[in-house]
Formats: structure tokens, sequence, C-alpha cells
């Protein structure tokens, strides 16, 4: 088989990023000012890759960050299986110092191999890959499309990576991530390999920088 090149990247920022609000698959937000020029810069550095077809969440942040290469003629398809880990009741909620502690005693009983506990009314990383397995055989199995472009969620991300690198999920948060990194993947039929590691270079073609810090969701 040849291989199959996939370019997975995070959606870009949006306000709810910003101010520390809890997003979650419950909050449909849209980008802000700065994640559109991320998503500009992105397609800017990526739009000479021939990309067969784009995979996107249910949410709108997602489509949104990739929008210029589906204004390109790019077909995309909507998959809610890369949706965002369920926060529960947090979500759309600032963090405060009580749900913070809540959140990461939570963290700490994902590392620890508890990965089929659920955050209050959310899921748990379990349920995320149930989905997420759903998600990644439709998309293998389009043999002809040799370039894809997945845009997703943070956590979300942190979990596909697991699974498709054969990684224990509890290992899921060694895999840092900024609003519109890249992760690149070959794919051989058999095996996956990363070849680009939370990448921003392209956030140099920005019309101003962007000093981030590295997310926990």
């Amino acid at each position: 088989m040849t291989t199959k090149k996939i370019y997975i990247i995070r959606h870009g920022q949006t306000d709810f990023n910003l101010k520390g609000i809890v997003q979650g698959s419950g909050v449909d937000s849209s980008l802000n000012a700065i994640g559109r020029q991320q998503a500009k810069a992105f397609f800017e550095m990526y739009r000479s890759v021939p990309f067969d077809k784009i995979y996107v969440s249910n949410l709108k942040r997602t489509a949104e960050s990739v929008r210029d290469f589906i204004e390109m003629g790019v077909p995309f398809e909507k998959l809610e299986g890369l949706n965002e880990i369920s926060w529960g009741t947090n979500e759309g909620q600032k963090i405060t110092p009580e749900e913070d502690a809540y959140y990461h005693w939570m963290l700490k009983q994902w590392q620890a191999g508890n990965t089929d506990e659920r955050i209050q009314g959310g899921e748990s990383p379990e349920d995320v890959v149930a989905r997420q397995r759903v998600a990644l055989d439709h998309i293998l199995s389009k043999t002809d499309e040799k370039n894809i472009l997945i845009c997703m969620h943070g956590r979300a991300l942190r979990i596909i990576l697991c699974v498709l690198l054969n990684y224990p999920l509890k290992s899921m948060d060694l895999f840092e991530h900024q609003n519109l990194c890249l992760y690149q993947i070959d794919y051989t039929g058999s095996m996956f390999a990363i070849k680009k590691h939370n990448d921003v270079s392209h956030y140099q073609l920005m019309n101003q920088p962007v000093n981030e810090k590295v997310v926990s969701a």
C-alpha cells in the first residue's frame, strides 16, 4: 500500500481558550481573530499539499480552521467521532479553584490508568476511543485518499494519537499541543509513524506573534 499521509491539527484559538473557559463537545464556539490568523498561516504554508479529503468534527471551530482549503475545493466530511471529549457540567464555565482542583485530580486518575473514569456529567477517555475508532475505520478505509487533513480538538487529539500509535491511554499527556498545531503521521497500512510533533512553524507567517503556552486539556 502507498503511504497515506495524515495531517492532524487542533483548531485555532477561540475566545474561550483565551479566557480559560471550558469548551468540550457541548460548546460550539467560533475562532477569534488570532485563531483566524493561525488558520490563514497554516493554509499559506500547506496550501500546496494535494489533500484528497478533509475530516472535521461536528463543532464549527474545526471547519472554520480549514475554511480556506474547503473554499479551494477540497472535499470535506464531518464526523462526530472527532468531537472533543465532553467535559460535562463544567462546559461553558470559567474554571474556579475548586473545579481546577477536581480537573487535575481527574487527570491524575487517567494518568494512573483509570481511563474509564468519567468527568462529572461527561465522558471518559475510553468513551472517546470508542467513537474515534468508528471514525478512524471510516477514514482509513478510503484507500484512494493519500493525503488527508483532520481538524479536531485538544484532548481528543491526545487520545487519537494514543490510538494510532498504540500507546496506553494513560500516556496521552505526553502529546503536547497548541492551537492550530500540526501532527503529521505516515501510515503504511500496518504502522503509523510521527513525522511532525506539535509543529507551529507556520506561526511565523502570522501578522502578529502568538505568545501561547501549551494547554493541558
